[in-house]
């Protein structure tokens, strides 16, 4: 996986964002679909909150939802032209704080100040020690009942099947994901990464991690994805962990924009 610094290169450079991030929603029917269909319905018992955090906005694909979900919103961007972008898209919002940092820190954030902490395709490009430091500091920053609600990889429990996939020509590769024969590794998941691993990690800041949804992705059938909650040691939402597997998300995603995304998401 890219470093840090090679993350900050190409979103400030090389990425086109001509869409502002939609263009990966497209395999739901778009970005409202998406949120609606996939991303409210697994957090709407945290909703509204009194601070939500955001880490990795972009151009502020889910924060255009999350804004009026909660007094304040904090975004944390590792990429300065992604955090003025925000501020443009949302300059008529007066609820919105907005903060550059290096990847891995949340000094400008007060402890015991975030209700509820939100990453949905951005941190499943950071690698074990990323998340490790974001989880090391959002034990702190949480509210004693807050929650984290974190998309991450999981794709370090393929690890023999990822290493066959690279070692496959390049154009083969994409194709072969789609049927399901390959795991999906043009997908660019953090390989260091497992769900469990992930949980062993809050255990280790002081957090629990609650529940977890190990997801397919757009190609293949392949458990590469997961979505995890968790919330510090003694808050009310603290419960034995519960692990789901989920390898018809993709097939949700697809009923999602055959059948309701064009009627109901326009």
């Amino acid at each position: 996986m890219p470093s840090i610094e090679e993350n900050k290169t190409l979103w400030t450079t090389s990425w086109d964002w001509s869409a502002e991030g939609d263009e990966w929603s497209s395999w739901w029917g778009g970005t409202q679909a998406m949120w609606f269909g996939a991303l409210l319905p697994r957090i709407n018992s945290f909703l509204p909150a009194g601070t939500i955090l955001e880490l990795g906005p972009g151009y502020g694909r889910w924060s255009q939802c999350l804004k009026d979900l909660c007094e304040r919103l904090v975004l944390v961007d590792l990429v300065e032209s992604c955090i003025d972008h925000c501020r443009q898209r949302f300059a008529g919002a007066s609820n919105i704080e907005y903060h550059v940092n290096d990847g891995r820190s949340l000094d400008a954030i007060a402890d015991e100040s975030v209700d509820f902490a939100f990453s949905f395709d951005s941190l499943v490009h950071a690698e074990a020690d990323v998340l490790a430091a974001y989880l090391d500091q959002l034990a702190r920053k949480l509210t004693p009942d807050g929650v984290g609600f974190f998309h991450h990889s999981n794709i370090g429990s393929y690890r023999t099947l990822t290493a066959l996939a690279r070692v496959i020509p390049g154009p083969l590769r994409r194709p072969l994901a789609w049927r399901g024969v390959l795991v999906d590794v043009s997908a660019s998941r953090a390989e260091s990464v497992t769900a469990d691993l992930f949980a062993a990690q809050c255990r280790a800041a002081g957090l629990t991690c609650v529940t977890q949804e190990k997801v397919s992705w757009e190609r293949g059938h392949y458990l590469i994805d997961a979505l995890s909650v968790f919330t510090p040691k003694g808050s009310r939402w603290e419960r034995e962990r519960v692990v789901a597997s989920n390898p018809l998300f993709r097939s949700e995603a697809r009923r999602m924009a055959r059948l309701y995304a064009r009627p109901s998401f326009p």
